[in-house]
């Protein structure tokens, strides 16, 4: 006869007082785990959300008045053109041009204005840009966080490559546009790399994933952000506070440029200029300067 058949079959008085008993030992099993709980560490959710991160994002992205900073356009009209402070550019030893696509107009500007040699590099397409006058280098080549061939194309790092063009100690000029690698390849890149860049024209893919503020948060210790324009190919009414989801920034170096002390807004330039022609602009509602 088992232990539940002989419970069934013990007199009631036993029965009334062993159920008591079991009751009693359930309440305190129950009190002691409720115990625990509270006194236990109440875990967080520490991920922000989407619309967290497009909005500290767009604070990082927020450019400031530079009092020194005499804005020029270097390269195409529309697609392919940046802002840069032109008159702090004199010091500049060499430029490195990733995202070429068949030309280059800012790589062919900044050689013949500066008289330096433009490095110019892309894996996807290969065709070297026509650049007259201009010393400029195509290396059949993409720039990533990593050293790797992938589908017989070679990535390599900025460090890397400005070594191997022997840049090393250089004064340097970057212009990146390589369809979202640039967060990962800019991350990466070493801080005495960044202390010698004087400034930086990088085109961003993307505004909602967290990483993206680290790596904005990393520039900004080496740079001010000078400038700021969108690519009216990527304009949407979702993405507020953005206007559109790809957007070029000026980064000008910390050893340059020189905040506005009255801390003047600033907005779209009269240099700039839609990246497509033929669409809608969205430069949001910053005041034009």
């Amino acid at each position: 006869m088992g232990p539940a058949y002989r419970l069934l079959t013990l007199p009631p008085q036993r029965s009334h007082w062993l159920l008591v008993a079991v009751a009693i030992s359930i309440s305190a099993i129950v009190v002691s785990v409720q115990l625990r709980r509270h006194s236990a560490p109440v875990a967080t959710d520490e991920y922000l959300t989407e619309t967290e991160i497009r909005q500290q994002l767009f604070n990082a992205v927020q450019p400031i008045r530079l009092a020194n900073c005499d804005l020029e356009r270097f390269g195409e009209d529309n697609d392919g053109g940046y802002l840069m402070c032109a008159n702090l550019l004199d010091a500049v030893h060499v430029g490195y041009s990733y995202g070429i696509s068949g030309y280059d107009g800012w790589g062919c500007d900044v050689s013949t204005r500066l008289d330096v040699t433009v490095h110019q590099y892309d894996c996807f397409d290969i065709r070297p840009p026509a650049c007259p006058k201009a010393d400029t280098r195509f290396h059949e080549e993409c720039v990533s966080e990593t050293r790797r061939v992938e589908e017989g194309r070679l990535f390599d790092t900025i460090a890397s490559q400005v070594v191997v063009n022997g840049d090393s100690g250089q004064r340097l000029v970057l212009k990146i546009d390589v369809e979202g690698a640039e967060w990962e390849a800019l991350l990466h890149t070493p801080d005495d790399v960044l202390q010698r860049v004087d400034q930086i024209a990088a085109e961003f893919h993307g505004i909602e994933e967290e990483r993206f503020i680290a790596v904005m948060n990393h520039l900004r210790r080496f740079f001010y952000v000078a400038h700021l324009h969108y690519n009216n190919n990527s304009c949407s009414d979702w993405l507020l506070p953005f206007p559109a989801w790809v957007y070029e920034v000026l980064f000008v170096s910390k050893r340059l440029g020189v905040p506005d002390a009255a801390g003047a807004s600033v907005g779209p330039h009269p240099l700039d200029m839609p990246n497509n022609p033929n669409k809608s602009d969205c430069q949001g509602t910053m005041p034009v300067r």
